[in-house]
């Protein structure tokens, strides 16, 4: 997998296949793997670049400039300096549309389209900031995720049903299990203080293109309710497509769908 130094750190990405960019922000815990379906699907006419998360994948640490979701937006504008791209199509999965969104909003011309999937640009409920800050502090201390604790987490990301004996819950569960000491407290949890503490930036959203923009969410999203992604649409202007049989990573729990809802979209917008 090539790599960028960008901040002083090692960050890697994937690029796969030919033609005008699609560039796949992933969600916080999951690296490329998450997006297997519509790399595979997307890379036979687009060229889809998917950058790791700071201890995400072999991407180094989270580097000490990294304060809010601007500075990510910032790091992914920089590898696309570094590889002398001048205009991506954006498809932003949770923490991957909030920083994605910020870079939209930041570099406009930078920009030929905008998906945004099972995420929010709001301000975390306080309620769950604390309780995802009281999980980071119990992650901290024991410089593991302990196993009562995988099995609060890995739930988060998944519809109610899903089969919690199945690869897709199973392999991530064990992802989770694998983060190191170094991993989850020099970057895992402090990348997650910063997303869950980030600045409310709803009332910017009007500035999107609503023509080259699309929300979508999964019907049975938990931790990003389609509530919040019919907030945004409307605030936007843009379309709403509500992904079937789907929580959070919806990417990975309907791909069918998924794959269909972009190619029809990147068809009409890249």
């Amino acid at each position: 997998m090539p790599v960028a130094i960008i901040d002083g750190q090692p960050l890697h990405y994937l690029d796969q296949g030919a033609g005008p960019v699609v560039l796949l922000g992933s969600s916080y815990l999951w690296d490329h793997t998450m997006w297997a379906p519509q790399i595979e699907a997307l890379s036979q006419q687009y060229r889809v670049i998917v950058p790791e998360l700071w201890g995400h994948g072999e991407s180094g640490t989270l580097p000490p400039q990294t304060q809010s979701l601007d500075d990510l937006a910032r790091q992914t504008l920089a590898l696309l300096d570094q590889l002398e791209i001048p205009q991506v199509n954006l498809v932003g999965l949770s923490v991957g549309g909030m920083w994605g969104a910020r870079l939209a909003l930041r570099a406009p011309e930078r920009i030929n389209s905008v998906v945004l999937m099972d995420t929010y640009l709001g301000a975390e409920p306080e309620a769950t900031r604390q309780y995802y800050f009281s999980l980071f502090k119990m992650i901290e201390d024991a410089g593991a995720i302990p196993e009562p604790l995988l099995d609060v987490v890995a739930p988060i990301f998944f519809r109610a049903d899903i089969d919690r004996e199945s690869a897709l819950y199973q392999g991530f569960r064990s992802a989770l299990q694998a983060f190191s000491k170094e991993r989850l407290v020099h970057s895992i949890v402090p990348l997650g203080r910063l997303i869950f503490s980030r600045e409310d930036i709803l009332q910017q959203l009007p500035r999107l293109d609503a023509d080259t923009t699309l929300v979508m969410c999964g019907e049975q999203d938990k931790p990003r309710p389609p509530a919040e992604s019919a907030e945004m649409a409307e605030l936007i202007g843009c379309a709403l497509t509500l992904i079937p049989d789907a929580g959070h990573i919806s990417s990975r729990e309907n791909p069918d769908f998924v794959n269909e809802a972009l190619l029809t979209f990147l068809a009409n917008h890249a």
